[in-house]
């Protein structure tokens, strides 16, 4: 076996299930998972008919390239959404399919990693962080460098603390905005500065941006790292990659669909890796994917769905919690009276409510662990049960 799969530590929701293990909840109330942020909106129509519809497709062994058409779409909407009126986004270079963000965060890591010369190279990441990207790095190699994000700077990744010997070796930074599970939104200032960085040190940049379309104000939708790159007049997107996917955007998490997009030379090499990776989109996966890129009503309709619950959720949990609405995203970060696992044992126990240990998303670092003494909770369900939720937590907080 690969000695490198020793490194790995067990995935957030296996350690949530060991906590948990042996617990028998309260009777006489129905589970709630605030756990795992996975959507549970209805999925768009017209997406659903048009899969149903290209099903004959399946005949076919799809390309790893995917469709001319389906690149053509998701260009279409990174060129709309981020404004991108300097650099043209080409289908042919700059866009590839992938089976949502996971596999291609994943998978990025793998080619891009120089395992070549004599310093361990190092792959960076925000802390708390979304798993894969540890995962990622230790199995191309690499060492991950764990970047601490706290309250006192807004949750942002504070780059100007980062000694010049690691950025030395630093050739991969994964960056999650808005932020999993913080809600922090970088800034068109945040992106340039890690632009130049990337320019000076020659790494490449991973903006992991699959909440970027959940967010509370209409008329200020977050920046992203393209749309940075494009005021910026970058030849050919270097040294940036960024990664969307339909999961959280149009409710679809089991259509596994999304893209990479970004630095075409990159792309390039990565399209080579991903012809021996494997992972292709089906027939009827691309086709519904384009009708999903192309339709903005139903992700309006998907915001409003969140803004209802986190306006009922906030209401009912800001009197007795310390948690805040984030900037963007689906995730309450919210401070426990106690510590974060005992917080969700008792929590579950007592209102069969399931939240996440904040110390299984982040590592100690700097002698910091910036998840400890905070849950996550997951905005996902319909708004009638987080507002459920959201009572058994503050009646759970208030018998402690």
């Amino acid at each position: 076996m690969n000695p490198r799969l020793e490194q790995l530590q067990p995935y957030p929701f296996h350690k949530l299930a060991r906590l948990i293990q042996g617990v028998s909840p309260a009777s006489g109330k129905g589970a709630i998972r605030l756990s795992v942020g996975e959507p549970q909106h209805a999925a768009p129509a017209m997406v659903l008919e048009e899969l149903a519809a290209q099903l004959a497709t399946l005949s076919s062994y799809p390309t790893t390239r995917g469709q001319a058409a389906l690149r053509t779409a998701i260009a279409a909407w990174a060129t709309r959404r981020f404004g991108l009126d300097k650099v043209p986004l080409d289908p042919e270079r700059h866009v590839l399919p992938a089976c949502g963000t996971r596999e291609a965060l994943f998978s990025a890591a793998q080619a891009v990693v120089d395992r070549a010369g004599h310093a361990r190279p190092i792959v960076m990441m925000p802390n708390p962080f979304y798993q894969i990207y540890e995962g990622a790095a230790l199995l191309a190699g690499a060492e991950p460098y764990y970047l601490n994000t706290l309250p006192d700077s807004g949750y942002r990744m504070e780059f100007e603390r980062v000694p010049e010997p690691i950025w030395a070796r630093t050739q991969l930074v994964y960056v999650c905005s808005p932020g999993n599970p913080t809600g922090a939104v970088m800034g068109h200032a945040d992106y340039a500065r890690l632009i130049e960085l990337a320019q000076r040190h020659d790494f490449i940049i991973a903006s992991d941006e699959c909440y970027s379309e959940i967010y509370f104000d209409e008329a200020h939708p977050p920046t992203g790292l393209l749309q940075v790159a494009n005021d910026l007049g970058l030849e050919d997107y270097r040294h940036c990659l960024v990664f969307h996917s339909l999961s959280k955007r149009s409710n679809l998490p089991g259509l596994r669909s999304g893209f990479v997009a970004g630095d075409g030379a990159v792309m390039e090499q990565f399209f080579q890796y991903r012809t021996y990776h494997g992972c292709t989109l089906p027939g009827p996966t691309q086709a519904a994917s384009i009708r999903a890129w192309g339709d903005e009503a139903h992700v309006a309709a998907n915001r409003a769905q969140y803004r209802a619950k986190f306006e009922a959720a906030l209401d009912i949990l800001a009197p007795v919690m310390d948690v805040q609405k984030p900037q963007a995203g689906f995730y309450l970060w919210a401070r426990t009276p106690q510590d974060d696992e005992s917080f969700a044992r008792g929590l579950y126990a007592r209102e069969n409510v399931l939240v996440l240990p904040g110390s299984y998303l982040s590592r100690e670092a700097d002698g910091v662990n910036p998840g400890r003494g905070r849950v996550r909770l997951a905005l996902v369900a319909p708004l009638a049960e987080c507002t459920d939720a959201a009572q058994r937590i503050k009646s759970y907080v208030e018998s402690l």
